[in-house]
């Protein structure tokens, strides 16, 4: 059975030696009993919100006792903690520091791998801009993966769509880019053009944008050999 040990919600002195307050009590056939005279004068408090080192410390005590205290409200005793051997504690107060240590290892592998996928997957955003918008230049290409790879961010390089790399999910965050970064979008918004509004006027310029970026840069109007005659010829 079980060892109870109460949190009294009154001071309460103990019975034999009459010590008190008491912040733990036993009850013997009704009459409270400090730690010391109920043979549990040893144990040390560990208060519950640990649940393994609770698990630990109780598994290795050879005695303990659970802790309780009276809640009004409820009309209910509710668990406060735990007394256990002082040995069995610090034992158990060792694993779970050896427990933390392993989790923090884990946590920087895992942080280290998060980022190192995280840099190969924004080269593989930016490659697949620069092969829908051949003219786009690379600075950008890279500046648009960047941004919109970001790992948390709930930007479209993060959707399902954006981590396969679907074409239309490239060209929204490419078109998201030119719409921020060259045009006054931002300005049409801080004066209080609503969004659909500012979007629309400024389609245009937009679609006049990607359609450049869309030819290769050999191909752009004015470069060389782009139709009009070179000096050998």
């Amino acid at each position: 059975m079980e060892l109870v040990v109460f949190e009294p919600l009154k001071p309460i002195h103990c019975a034999r030696c009459r010590r008190g307050p008491l912040a733990h009590l036993v009850r013997e056939s009704g009459v409270p009993r400090c730690l010391d005279c109920a043979g549990l004068g040893h144990l040390v408090y560990l208060p519950r919100g640990h649940a393994a080192l609770t698990r630990r410390a109780r598994a290795g005590s050879s005695v303990s006792a659970v802790v309780v205290r009276f809640n009004k409200r409820r009309r209910r005793y509710e668990r406060q903690g735990l007394l256990v051997e002082e040995g069995a504690l610090a034992r158990a107060e060792r694993s779970c520091l050896a427990d933390a240590e392993a989790r923090a290892r884990h946590r920087d592998r895992a942080r280290a791998r998060r980022a190192a996928e995280d840099v190969r997957f924004t080269a593989a955003f930016a490659a697949e801009v620069l092969r829908l918008f051949p003219g786009c230049p690379a600075g950008r290409a890279q500046a648009i993966a960047g941004h919109a790879s970001v790992r948390g961010s709930g930007r479209v390089g993060r959707t399902a769509a954006g981590r396969a790399l679907d074409e239309l999910a490239v060209s929204v965050a490419v078109r998201a880019a030119v719409r921020h970064d060259d045009t006054e979008y931002d300005a049409l918004l801080a004066a209080g053009v609503p969004r659909f509004a500012a979007r629309a006027r400024l389609a245009p310029r937009i679609d006049a944008i990607l359609d450049a970026w869309r030819r290769p840069p050999s191909a752009a109007p004015g470069a060389a050999g782009a139709g009009e005659p070179s000096e050998a010829a």
